[in-house]
């Protein structure tokens, strides 16, 4: 493809190099933007510069836009439970237990491996390593998510989630009684200063993260059943809050919900100890627009099975005692 080139016009003089250029070439990522001005893909009047700079009136701008890498990895026929799916887009529920993407640990058999092998042009959409991903869902959290099946649309959901106008809604099943029939947590997350697999609401360096809550239904145990919205994205968010506020998420091992929980509950809830394999956290719906036509679209996915035989076995038991 030969270089783009592009004259910068009075009203855009001061602004951000990288800045500009997402505005100017809206099928590509401020972040991707920004890679190939660190690689000197984008000069400035014959010059390289860094992302901040300031432009100015008339500069011109040249951008080289690399040969677009097919993605290394191998599609798998890896079954997927698809909710909605048109020529830009598809919304799947995932189940627990299937990894988003290959990382350390896990090179095959990922959510990405089964896209690719439904969708085969996916490899060019987006990061050859996460082709059409626009956001993650833990390994064993179930739910909705969506992935973009074209560049255009891979831009357009990454930027509604960075602009934080797609509706995230989560169904948990977690210890304790909440104080109150609703409340929120703002706590920042970072990274845990001694436990790096882990994610704090004491780290250091934490970032803004809001989540919100509604108690749904309260169980014996005792446990309770919350809509859970978030309003920021951070990693373990969802079971970071809820932990760090005396209420983890029931079987997460990582944040205190696990089987030493669950081994200390009465006799008459002991079974529950089968039943609970992994954090019952359930992506349960996400509504945003449709990156093509702006239509609102919101996709719900239904409890999964696990989650579900451990809700019956506690309404089984009947009502929470006071």
């Amino acid at each position: 493809m030969p270089p783009i080139t592009l004259t910068i016009a009075a009203p855009e003089q001061g602004q951000r190099l990288d800045q500009v250029l997402a505005q100017r070439l809206g099928d590509y990522t401020r972040s991707r933007l920004q890679k190939w001005i660190k690689s000197g893909g984008v000069t400035v009047n014959d010059l390289t510069r860094p992302a901040n700079y300031r432009v100015r009136a008339g500069d011109r701008l040249q951008v080289i836009i690399p040969a677009v890498q097919p993605s290394p990895l191998v599609p798998e026929a890896v079954p997927l439970d698809i909710l909605y799916e048109d020529q830009d887009l598809l919304v799947l529920n995932k189940p627990a237990g299937l990894t988003v993407h290959p990382g350390a640990g896990c090179p095959r058999g990922t959510l990405v491996h089964a896209l690719l092998h439904h969708c085969p042009d996916l490899g060019e959409v987006g990061d050859v390593a996460r082709p059409g991903l626009v956001h993650r869902l833990d390994k064993d959290t179930s739910g909705v998510m969506v992935a973009a099946k074209t560049a255009a649309a891979h831009v357009a959901l990454q930027r509604q989630f960075k602009a934080r106008q797609v509706a995230k809604t989560y169904l948990a099943l977690a210890w304790g009684r909440l104080p109150g029939p609703r409340g929120e947590i703002v706590q920042p997350i970072g990274r845990h200063p001694q436990q790096r697999h882990k994610m704090s609401v004491g780290a250091r360096r934490g970032r803004e993260a809001h989540t919100s809550w509604r108690l749904r239904q309260v169980y014996p145990g005792p446990l309770s059943l919350l809509e859970v919205t978030l309003h920021t994205g951070r990693t373990h968010q969802i079971r970071v809050h809820l932990a760090a506020a005396g209420h983890p998420v029931a079987g997460d091992q990582v944040y205190g919900g696990g089987a030493r929980r669950l081994a200390s509950v009465s006799l008459e809830v002991q079974p529950l100890a089968s039943l609970v394999t992994r954090q019952l956290l359930h992506a349960w719906k996400l509504a945003f627009d449709h990156p093509r036509t702006g239509a609102r679209l919101t996709l719900t996915a239904p409890l999964p099975a696990d989650f579900q035989a451990a809700l019956d076995f506690l309404e089984q038991l009947g009502p929470c005692s006071k």
